[in-house]
This record gives structure tokens, C-alpha cells and sequence, in this order.
């Protein structure tokens, strides 16, 4: 099991829902990975619900009529002012400028030169997701980018990471965040995915059978987009939940 008490900067940590319904959204995911749930009341009149499966902290997700629903991607930094910084400097743009989250943590929001956005976060009490890499937990992210080459020189800059593309898999390419996987690029073709779909990170949750997922979801009030995908090392699919938030499960081998 992979539990976590902290991560090397840039590394992925956490994921967020920003759903349109978050009494439905908690039940879909409730049902699909036995999420429990943590309501914490915020400014505004928010709500921010912690997820956590076995006991350890997963995710989380609020409620916003500002924006689609979407999952928002983090990934640890040193430095937030540092990092938001030089994502400027490299291409990409600073969409929220760094604040602090309480005593949790700083945060910044940037997207890329292609305009996939990515949150960015400086740990102090709250390092993000406390158990990954297992059932019902992020176990992987990836970039869907018109631009490949581009993308990969641009997270280079900003978080030293590395891409390989894979022989034979139609331009994908894995991230790694020194000498350890961390997630994949994947061409985006309007063509095959629809040309609706922006550049966008989409996180990977464990589960123990993707192939019952895919035949469940529809009941559950989600969409199947994509899959089952069998290789070598497991089964992927890509759903979308009922409020139309894109993710995909994993069924297979976990890098701990």
C-alpha cells in the first residue's frame, strides 16, 4: 500500500473535484472506490470535502457554479512564489498568483504554453494525498497536449522533468521526475477525442477491476469514454462521472 508522508518536489500529490453537485458527486465516487467523506466549511459559504479511503486521505472535491466540472492535478514544489514564477518565464501563464491556504500549505495555479492547467502546491501541514498507488487512490497523470515536444520542454524547465516516448503507442510519452515514472503525455487529436476536449491533466485511480467499472459506471450515472485498454501491465479506462467530470481507473502493476 502506498502510504505517503511527504513527496519529492515535482512529484504529483493530489487531486481536487470541482463538481456542479457535490452530494451526487460524493455518492458516484462513494460507490466506485468506497470513498468516506469529511465536510469542512470555508469562506463564502463553501464546503470542502476530504476523501479518504482506509483511513488515509485520497482527494477532495467542492462544489462551484464558476466553472465545469473538472479534477484539478497538484504537484509539490519547494517554493510556490519560485515555481509560479519561472512557469511565467517559460511559456506558461500565472492564473492565480501564490497564497497561502491556511496553515496547509501555498498554492499557485499556472497552465501550460498550450493552456492545460496544473496547481502547484508548497506543503506545510497538508502534503497532499497520504496514500496512492492502490485501489481507490491517484496511482498516475496524464497531459493530453496538442503539442507534445513542446510540453515536455516546458515541465523541463520547470520541474527538471524528463519524457521517453514509447515505441508503437501513437506518440505518448512517459514523465519521469528523476529516475521514477510520474505520469505520461498523450497527443490530443481533435479528430479521435472530439474537438471539444481542451488541453487538460486527467488523474488515474487504482481499482481492483476495470473491466467491472466499465460494465457499472453507466448504472452509477457515469459514461464510459474510452476502454477497457489492455497492455502488458494492466487495463486502463477513461469515464467521465455524472456531472461530466473526465478520469480514468487502472487495474495492474503499481510503481511504489
Amino acid at each position: 500500500m502506498g502510504a505517503r508522508t511527504s513527496y519529492p518536489p515535482g512529484t504529483f500529490s493530489y487531486v481536487e473535484l470541482v463538481t456542479s453537485d457535490a452530494d451526487a458527486a460524493k455518492a458516484f465516487y462513494n460507490s466506485l472506490f468506497g470513498w468516506e467523506y469529511e465536510d469542512t466549511p470555508i469562506p463564502d459559504g463553501m464546503v470542502y470535502t476530504m476523501a479518504s479511503r482506509d483511513g488515509h486521505q485520497v482527494g477532495a472535491l467542492f462544489a462551484s457554479d464558476q466553472q465545469p466540472p473538472h479534477w484539478n492535478c497538484y504537484v509539490t514544489v519547494a517554493s510556490a512564489d519560485d515555481a509560479a514564477a519561472l512557469a511565467g518565464e517559460s511559456g506558461g501563464t500565472v492564473v492565480m498568483e501564490p497564497f497561502d491556504v491556511m496553515e496547509l500549505g501555498r498554492m499557485a495555479v499556472v497552465t501550460d504554453p498550450s493552456g492545460a492547467p496544473l496547481c502547484l502546491w508548497q506543503p506545510k501541514a497538508h502534503i497532499g494525498a497520504s496514500l496512492v498507488n492502490t485501489p481507490g487512490a491517484l496511482t498516475w497523470n496524464d497531459l493530453l497536449t496538442p503539442d507534445p515536444a513542446a510540453a515536455a520542454d516546458f515541465y523541463g524547465k520547470l520541474f527538471g522533468w524528463t519524457t521517453e516516448e514509447i515505441p508503437g503507442a501513437g506518440g505518448y510519452r512517459v514523465i519521469r521526475n528523476g529516475e521514477r515514472a510520474n505520469g505520461g503525455m498523450m497527443p490530443l487529436d481533435p479528430e479521435r477525442m472530439g474537438a471539444d476536449v481542451p488541453p487538460n491533466w486527467m488523474p488515474y485511480f487504482g481499482h481492483e477491476d476495470v473491466g467491472r467499472v466499465v460494465e457499472e459506471v453507466g448504472g452509477l450515472g457515469g459514461q464510459v469514454y474510452n476502454g477497457p485498454m489492455r497492455m502488458p501491465q494492466g487495463s486502463i479506462a477513461v469515464l467521465g462521472d455524472p456531472q461530466g467530470a473526465a478520469f480514468a481507473v487502472w487495474t495492474g502493476q503499481y510503481e511504489d
